[in-house]
């Protein structure tokens, strides 16, 4: 298929072009390379896969060197014009959007980017989608939109409707956003809560990359909630091999759809929503002592109570992706965090 997958740039978006790429598809990678964090990373990323930082320019092509079947531009999702005339040109089988603005925490000091990147550049998405009648759109969703739900393990199949943060709320939205454009023009969507992803080539804001960071430093790290996180840490390759899965799968009407009970996960549009989490969730201090363990350095923690927006915990039931797409996370947190810290060490030649 020509696929569009947005976010290249980033982080899950880059794992997903790289696999995309070598099971033989045609890829057109979108990113805005923002400076939310560090832009050396998202062109370090790019570099890897055959895009010059040199090369790239707002609103401009640019062909993979390494990679034909690889090409990159630089666009913002709000850009309705440059949106548009992209999916008019190319014509896109499949969409995977994985560009949004990450991170829930900054969402309390920076709202407005969130609905410009989450609500009004997903809707320019949708809106190439109906444009060009994509056979799938799949979409990043988040685990944060359970919010308030504390019945574990989480189910797409009960309501969320509690959202704790903007950032949330953002996500919620794009899942009822896609439900109307599945219903309205047949579009099949597919939603996919993601669950505290990590791995290789990670974002530097995100909770491991602090703590390799820190420790390495001999600095304290900070630990929210005294430590006492359960989290449904989900490694990188683990979500990939999800998403692929799920992308080769278009979202199909529900024969037992009911309106006087209705499952928020399916429709009688062809509409889903998914969980992609390892299913085994761990203490926040058993995550530090796999980094610890994989640096060979203890870490000084400073615990802290909960910050405002985190829940207490998550986990994931990914019956659906089992049953449905025949797939069951593996990747324990060792290992996963030992794949981790061997990136980051060679990455920032800390050999």
């Amino acid at each position: 298929m020509k696929i569009l997958v947005t976010g290249t740039a980033g982080f899950i978006g880059y794992h997903l072009a790289e696999r995309l790429i070598a099971d033989g598809h045609e890829v057109i990678g979108l990113d805005v390379i923002n400076d939310y964090y560090d832009v050396n990373l998202k062109y370090a990323r790019l570099q890897n896969m055959g895009i010059e930082r040199s090369a790239v320019a707002y609103g401009a092509m640019v062909q993979s060197k390494t990679l034909p079947t690889y090409r990159f531009i630089q666009l913002n999702l709000t850009d309705k014009e440059g949106i548009a005339a992209l999916f008019a040109k190319e014509q896109f089988e499949g969409v995977v959007n994985l560009a949004a603005q990450a991170g829930v925490r900054y969402s309390l000091e920076n709202p407005f980017a969130y609905t410009d990147s989450n609500v009004t550049g997903f809707m320019t998405i949708l809106e190439g989608c109906r444009a060009v009648k994509v056979k799938h759109l799949v979409y990043a969703s988040t685990s944060s939109v359970y919010g308030l739900n504390t019945h574990m393990p989480l189910t797409p199949h009960e309501s969320a409707d509690h959202p704790m943060t903007l950032y949330a709320a953002t996500k919620k939205a794009n899942e009822m956003m896609a439900h109307s454009y599945s219903h309205l023009f047949q579009i099949p969507t597919t939603g996919v809560r993601f669950f505290t992803v990590y791995g290789p080539w990670g974002r530097p804001d995100m909770a491991l990359f602090l703590f390799t960071k820190a420790i390495l430093a001999g600095e304290p790290i900070k630990v929210f909630n005294n430590g006492d996180m359960i989290r449904d840490f989900t490694y990188v390759g683990d979500i990939v091999e999800g998403l692929v899965r799920i992308l080769h799968q278009p979202a199909q009407p529900s024969a037992a759809f009911n309106g006087l009970q209705p499952d928020p996960a399916v429709s009688s549009a062809p509409y889903r929503v998914v969980n992609i989490g390892n299913n085994n969730p761990v203490v926040l201090k058993t995550y530090i002592e796999a980094a610890e363990k994989a640096l060979g350095k203890k870490a000084i923690q400073e615990l802290l109570p909960m910050q405002l927006g985190d829940v207490p915990a998550t986990n994931a039931d990914v019956s659906d992706l089992v049953n449905d797409y025949g797939y069951k996370p593996q990747t324990t947190v060792e290992v996963g965090v030992a794949k981790f810290i061997e990136w980051y060490m060679h990455f920032y030649g800390k050999q």
